[in-house]
């Protein structure tokens, strides 16, 4: 199926701020708060409700202030993100799980709420802030602000308009939590279950997580997690030396961009992303050797190729001709793929907020040889066994890695309480701009398995799940991917400041063919061949 849409570890302990009754934060001091105060960005219109809503987002529900509980400093991740708001691309995680039966809308709302107690980290909203601020502090309420489940009106466009409020409008950062739930009911009998996240605050698998909670509690059956991912070195998966980072071609170089199409149909100045969902087969891999314990490359390789290769494969096509043919061409710019590293734990003891890493994955000079035969339609099967065994090098080598800091060592000083929040804002925005040149082509956000049952009793287990992540420019896409019941659910994001609606798809089914070229097949046999 294909739908196109127009377009942090917990408080450890000791460390909670006593409430000072009011709710406001310390000013990183100990200091109470008083004076004019900055707010989170203006909460977006929030979506209309339906009957039965119950005060949910947009519903007339009354919003409360929550006690305060503790009082958090923001991490290097959530600060830099806050510093660069942008409300025409808001910075939402768009989740969305397809149950094949109908839910109680009371017995769902009852356990997505208990489910929110047993995680009081997602209970939070930004403090009030002043200029002189060292901190941008969040505060962990003991009960929701406001009700995030709704259940907007049953109809044929239901589930599309809700898709389009997680594209356009992010939960607001001042009423706990940042997260809203949309439960849509389909013709067919199935629900649909639409998370929205504010990505300041949270990250998908931390919602996620929260989600298989509340299947736990509203279905009644244990839904353990499967194991942690482990990421232990083996044959080949040594730490890069200084001299010779894998694969990042000529290290000054700028990445290659997504080549706009020139014959885009004009977008209006139209705020949020885009979207394309598909659902794909998972390509065949080579069985395993005898004595050997692992596959020559995992599915993750081959996604990361299918994207190179697609980004190849598009910018080939859409390359200005003659003396113009600058960095859009393969072989001009190396194309840098940025992939999220989760390496949390699964259980109720996992850290929510935002808590992967990134790692960069360059290709360059060898898929620059390589150019022609890879971007050919369809690509060479010999190259792309070559870049397969190429790219599995350089991620075992990546994953193996001690895990650093994770937006680099830049945004741990940027982020260093040393001068007012106002300031460091002022300077982390600058940065940001003149870095642009320097973003990476694309992210590559690969759940794979999910690791829950997500078992919701009478409404059944998952059909499909989906995730996107938001598409800023320059980067202006983002690819998404979840294995659900042997198949890949395959999210495209981008920025209408790219691409349209029309380019997008096209983008997709070069997405689809480039996939289905790193499938393995089995040579033929003597038998065969006579």
């Amino acid at each position: 199926m294909t739908a196109l849409q127009p377009a942090r570890p917990e408080p450890p302990d000791g460390q909670h701020e006593p409430p000072d009754g009011r709710g406001e934060p310390s000013d990183g001091r100990g200091e109470p708060s008083d004076g004019p105060a900055e707010r989170s960005p203006a909460p977006s219109p929030s979506p209309p409700s339906g009957e039965g809503a119950g005060g949910g987002f947009g519903g007339g529900g009354r919003q409360t202030r929550g006690i305060v509980v503790a009082h958090v400093p923001f991490p290097v991740v959530d600060e830099i993100s806050r510093h660069c708001p942008d409300e025409s691309q808001p910075e939402t995680v768009h989740i969305e799980v397809h149950l094949p039966g109908r839910v109680d809308p009371a017995r769902l709302r009852t356990a997505f709420h208990r489910a929110l107690a047993r995680h009081p980290r997602i209970l939070m909203r930004q403090a009030p802030v002043r200029w002189w601020h060292r901190r941008y502090i969040w505060q962990l309420t003991a009960a929701p602000d406001v009700d995030p489940v709704d259940f907007p009106p049953p109809g044929p466009d239901a589930l599309a308009r809700a898709r389009r409020r997680a594209l356009d409008t992010c939960p607001p950062l001042d009423a706990s939590p940042p997260v809203r739930l949309e439960v849509i009911e389909e013709a067919g009998g199935g629900t649909v279950l639409l998370l929205t996240v504010h990505h300041t605050a949270l990250d998908g698998p931390s919602c996620l997580r929260v989600l298989a909670t509340a299947a736990e509690l509203y279905g009644g059956a244990d839904n353990p997690p499967g194991p942690s991912p482990v990421r232990a070195t083996g044959p080949g998966t040594e730490r890069p030396q200084a001299d010779d980072p894998p694969g990042a071609g000529r290290r000054f170089s700028r990445p290659a961009r997504i080549a706009a199409d020139p014959g885009r149909a004009p977008q209006g100045g139209r705020s949020g992303n885009s979207m394309l969902l598909a659902e794909l087969p998972i390509p065949a891999r080579p069985p395993r050797t005898p004595g050997r314990t692992t596959a020559p490359y995992t599915v993750n390789d081959q996604l990361l190729v299918a994207t190179w290769l697609m980004v190849a494969r598009w910018n080939r096509l859409h390359a200005p001709a003659g003396p113009r043919r600058t960095a859009a061409a393969p072989a001009a710019a190396p194309v840098v793929i940025t992939m999220p590293v989760d390496d949390r734990p699964r259980g109720v003891e996992m850290p929510l907020g935002n808590g992967t890493r990134l790692v960069s994955v360059g290709f360059g000079p060898e898929e620059r040889l390589d150019a022609g035969p890879l971007t050919a339609d369809p690509p060479d099967p010999d190259a792309v066994a070559r870049l397969l065994r190429r790219t599995a090098t350089r991620t075992r080598a990546l994953k193996a890695a001690p895990p650093g800091r994770q937006l680099g060592f830049a945004a741990t000083v940027l982020t260093a309480p040393v001068v007012p929040v106002r300031l460091r804002g002022a300077m982390t925005r600058a940065l940001r701009t003149a870095a642009a040149p320097w973003t990476s082509t694309t992210l590559l956000s690969n759940i794979g398995r999910i690791p829950y049952p997500l078992d919701f009793g009478d409404a059944g287990r998952p059909t499909a799940v989906w995730f996107s992540a938001p598409a800023r420019m320059p980067r202006g896409l983002t690819v998404t991917t979840v294995s659900v019941a042997g198949r890949i659910q395959l999210a495209l994001r981008w920025s209408p400041a790219l691409l349209d609606d029309a380019a997008g798809a096209r983008l997709g089914a070069l997405f689809r063919s480039s996939l289905a070229a790193t499938a393995w097949t089995a040579p033929p046999t003597a038998g065969a061949s006579r």
